[in-house]
């Protein structure tokens, strides 16, 4: 008998293990993608409250000065904003920003903003350039005034030390971007390095402002102003055969002699005409420019004085500007009116007008006739 079919029969081991039924596993396999679905959500929903509650106005507070200095980029900002309590998170601003497109237009300056604005409202204000007005000072330069009565006038009005801004104004430097004074010659005989170069107008300036910040916008003024002469006044100046610093102290002598408007250009031809023949300008200005303090009326010793401003004394022109030209007197200078003449003297009747002559005996008979009114 074959006792080998009693044997129990060795089946595979996996045939042994015990699976859970279908159903099951199922939803084993469910609860865990739900599971990690509902962490997902939650995680999201975490991130979108911060990012939210981030970019949520702060609680209102009293207004603040914030300034955007030049140079500070959107983030050093949003930095300064959470500083000051304009903004809950600076992290989330700057990504806000960025999102946004937003930092590239802000524009410097102080602005006023108060907590619980809203972020856009706050975007918008930095894109607007709503800056507060700093505190300012402001002066009138006449024209016709030498460096010592500018320094004066900003002496008095509490602005500069009237002696350290004489030094400064003598100091031979560059001045910023202005471009003007550059053409300054090195003269020794100058009286004041600057004088005739700081353009005569009313200046407003940030307050606290320095003496060196003034001067450069005085010289800035008169590139500015330059601007607006006829576009061939360079040209005039080389077919008369005179450099810039020559046109400014002519201009200056124009400025100190006449006062009607209509009689700068005549004034600036018998300047030339004077010139051409070799004749001493013989203007008044020059010598009180020369004296130590101005006087109301001029002596015959004082036309003596030993100066090189002095045009009684020398030949030809001073060695630089005798005040500072109106831009009138320095187009007159570049333009003048072709005439004969050769002399002028003030009218006494009060209108500041001149009568005009072409030869001596005419121009004394004039001042005979200007004495009598």
């Amino acid at each position: 008998m074959d006792h080998s079919q009693h044997q129990p029969v060795e089946g595979k081991p996996e045939d042994n293990v015990i699976r859970p039924a279908g159903p099951r596993r199922g939803r084993i396999t469910l609860w865990v993608i739900v599971t990690l679905f509902g962490l997902m959500i939650i995680f999201a929903a975490g991130i979108a409250f911060y990012i939210w509650n981030g970019l949520k106005p702060t609680s209102s507070g009293e207004v603040k000065q914030i300034e955007l200095k030049k140079g500070m980029s959107p983030f050093q900002l949003a930095e300064e904003l959470e500083n000051q309590g304009i903004i809950r998170n600076a992290f989330i601003f700057k990504y806000y920003l960025r999102y946004k497109n937003e930092g590239a237009r802000f524009q410097a300056g102080v602005y006023d903003l108060q907590p619980g604005m809203d972020k856009d409202a706050i975007i918008a204000k930095f894109n607007s350039g709503e800056t507060l007005k700093s505190e300012t000072i402001r002066f009138t330069i006449p024209e016709g005034y030498t460096v010592e009565q500018i320094a004066d006038t900003l002496a008095k009005a509490g602005y500069v030390d009237k002696e350290a801004f004489i030094k400064l104004a003598d100091t031979d430097r560059t001045w910023g971007d202005a471009e003007a004074v550059r053409l300054l010659p090195k003269k020794a005989e100058l009286r004041h390095r600057l004088e005739g170069y700081l353009f005569p107008e009313t200046y407003e300036l940030e307050k606290g402002s320095k003496p060196e910040d003034i001067i450069i916008r005085m010289l800035q003024e008169l590139d500015h102003k330059l601007e607006k002469l006829p576009d061939n006044w360079e040209e005039a100046m080389t077919e008369r055969k005179m450099d810039f610093p020559s046109i400014m102290t002519i201009a200056s002598l124009i400025e100190r002699e006449a006062v009607v408007d209509e009689e700068r250009p005549i004034i600036a031809g018998i300047i030339y005409n004077r010139l051409e023949k070799g004749m001493p300008l013989q203007i008044d200005a020059t010598v009180q420019y020369s004296l130590d303090k101005p006087k109301e009326r001029l002596y015959d010793k004082d036309l003596k004085v030993d100066s090189p401003y002095n045009t009684y004394r020398i030949k030809g022109l001073p060695p630089g500007p005798i005040a500072s030209p109106s831009l009138k007197s320095i187009e007159a200078a570049l333009f003048p009116e072709k005439t004969d003449y050769f002399y002028y003297v003030t009218k006494k009747d009060g209108s500041h007008k001149h009568l005009f002559a072409q030869t001596l005996k005419e121009h004394n008979r004039n001042i005979e006739k200007s004495n009598q009114n």
